[in-house]
């Protein structure tokens, strides 16, 4: 695996830029590469015997995939978690209360009509995916999207999920692998330093997973190429969705005009039938957290006095 300073973020950087992003959902469609990342996820869940009480969506942005998850389980509790108010804003929107694909329960049609007239909204947290303000063991489900390449140390990360998850709950999650991107970091000048974000390989993940707790890690990787018309439409929509190098160690100048249109030229002679081919490694993984990592107590604060989420039973789950 790579040394850790490899990997390490700009965090202010980051922080901004997602803050930007955030103010700008639903301008544009930026964001399909997320959406269809979640779709492959919930095809997954059809093969997975859960029934989640309570959902975690750690890094909700801004609430799509907390709709999702809805529609799948409409008798889970769900919270979302991210760190970028501009997005909790969005995700704030989302009804708690969603008519879903349980066709067992009655009155489904009913149900759907009368929704949006007792729609209260979700519990959003704005949180540190490595401090969670959440309970020992009160998450029967995490649900991270496309979370990880936006960290430097995913082992904090997953053992805070760890912690969270009961005894016999899952961790599900995506993210990207070092191939992707790979064409533009293979046309820029090696003498200007790493100018594409990194992204941690698969094994070191499933590893990473096992060291935090978790137990029979699944990991999936899968090549997707997407099309451009230009490279800088491609620029755009690593902009627009906050993921552009926001490496510590990036080079702050710039490569030099000479050097940039070569590397444009370069790029060019890989155009297939009009469009720039862009390289997109998708990892997904999930585990399961097994009775072996001991019994989490369910206390109302952390050891370090940070206060947690309650969460209340409906009525229908109080029985």
């Amino acid at each position: 695996m790579d040394s850790p300073q490899d990997f390490r973020l700009d965090h202010a950087l980051l922080r901004r830029r997602l803050r930007q992003a955030g103010a700008r959902v639903g301008e544009t469609d930026s964001d399909f590469l997320a959406r269809e990342i979640a779709r492959r996820m919930d095809e997954r869940l059809d093969l997975i015997r859960i029934a989640p009480r309570r959902i975690l969506d750690l890094g909700c942005g801004a609430g799509h995939d907390l709709v999702r998850l809805g529609e799948r389980y409409p008798r889970a509790v769900r919270v979302g978690v991210d760190l970028v108010e501009t997005l909790l804003a969005q995700a704030r929107r989302v009804p708690a209360a969603i008519a879903g694909r349980d066709k067992s329960r009655p009155y489904g049609a009913l149900r759907a009509l009368f929704a949006p007239l007792r729609a209260t909204p979700l519990p959003v947290v704005a949180a540190d995916a490595a401090r969670l303000p959440l309970a020992d063991g009160s998450i029967s489900l995490v649900w991270a999207n496309l979370m990880l390449p936006f960290i430097d140390d995913p082992l904090p990360v997953f053992r805070e999920m760890c912690r969270v998850t009961e005894t016999d709950g899952l961790v599900m999650f995506s993210s990207l692998g070092p191939d992707t991107l790979r064409e533009l970091r293979e046309i820029l000048p090696a003498h200007a330093g790493a100018r594409v974000h990194r992204f941690i390989d698969m094994h070191d993940l499933g590893d990473i997973l096992i060291a935090a707790g978790f137990s029979d890690p699944v990991m999936d990787m899968e090549m997707l190429t997407l099309t451009y018309g230009s490279l800088d439409e491609l620029f755009a929509d690593l902009r627009a969705n906050a993921a552009n190098n926001a490496a510590l160690a990036r080079p702050r100048g710039l490569c030099g005009r000479t050097a940039w249109e070569q590397s444009r030229a370069l790029y060019e002679q890989r155009r297939r039938e009009g469009q720039l081919p862009v390289t997109v490694e998708i990892i997904q993984g999930h585990a399961w957290k097994s009775a072996s990592t001991g019994k989490q107590p369910k206390s109302g604060t952390r050891p370090d006095d940070r206060a947690v989420v309650r969460f209340h039973p409906r009525p229908s789950e109080a029985r």
